[in-house]
């Protein structure tokens, strides 16, 4: 059993505190902007067309994220406050407006939004659209990872009571019993699902450009993220009606289009071919 009770802080610059949620989102994007600035250069894509990606990446994921969180699971709130879905702000019931940062993103979100940005990107600087997706596949999987680590030192979707000694118990929202920590369960898995496709990459370095490695990052991570739900507790009380209805809560439903998608692609699918280098 571990009592996890961290700062929230990392380190403070002055007055200023760097949060270990904030410092964990930087550090995952930018190992996942070194890796495609290599797997460029491997592949000889002019250092012109590199500049604007992360650009096009970063926006799109925040956005999408953000929006993902706000349509998907508090649709009911935020469309009757839409400038909450844009502004990291939250009106409070006396009508003050209180600063809370972007408190509530979705991964599902995330990656409709960095598609739609990489679909823009594509557009505009002629790159092939299925060789883009497959650089920025292999790197997903280690920003994936340590954005769940920031979500685990937020104490933050965290997962069922074990029932036994096993778990983390989070003191921070005054928890007594071990949980399981279903985000160290993701970002473990997510570390390793980079490792594989990086040997997949070495090993099949030819199918870049073909969908294969955006195919395997979409099944092996959004299949993941359907089991280790049933380990954790849901986002919003209304999933339970969910869950008690058809035995999924609401990640577990927005990740089986995901997988599918995943396998269509992983599997060599007639668009993949359409699309890609060596239709």
């Amino acid at each position: 059993m571990v009592v996890w009770n961290p700062s929230e802080i990392a380190f403070s610059i002055g007055s200023f505190g760097v949060r270990w949620y904030g410092l964990c989102w930087c550090i995952g994007l930018a190992l996942a902007y070194v890796v495609v600035l290599k797997l460029y250069r491997r592949q000889r894509i002019p250092a012109e067309k590199f500049d604007s990606l992360f650009l096009y990446c970063f926006v799109g994921i925040l956005v999408g994220a953000r929006l993902g969180h706000c349509l998907f699971y508090e649709p009911g709130y935020f469309l009757s406050h839409p400038l909450e879905m844009v502004l990291p702000l939250r009106q409070m019931p006396d009508g003050d407006w209180k600063f809370t940062g972007y408190a509530g993103l979705a991964s599902h979100g995330g990656t409709i939004g960095l598609i739609t940005a990489l679909w823009l990107y594509v557009r505009k600087y002629k790159v092939n659209l299925m060789r883009v997706l497959d650089d920025i596949a292999v790197a997903t999987p280690i920003a994936a990872c340590f954005i769940r680590l920031g979500n685990l030192m937020n104490s933050e979707i965290v997962g069922k009571f074990t029932g036994s000694d096993y778990g983390f118990v989070f003191v921070h929202n005054g928890d007594t019993l071990p949980r399981h920590p279903g985000q160290l369960y993701e970002a473990v898995a997510y570390f390793l699902f980079f490792v594989v496709g990086l040997w997949l990459y070495k090993k099949y370095e030819q199918r870049v450009g073909q969908g294969f490695f955006f195919g395997y990052c979409l099944t092996s991570i959004f299949t993941f993220r359907v089991i280790v739900e049933f380990f954790k507790e849901v986002q919003e009380p209304w999933e339970v009606a969910m869950q008690q209805a058809i035995g999924l809560n609401q990640g577990q439903l927005l990740s089986l289009p995901f997988v599918a998608v995943g396998l269509y692609c992983l599997l060599g699918g007639r668009w993949c071919k359409k699309l890609g280098e060596h239709a």
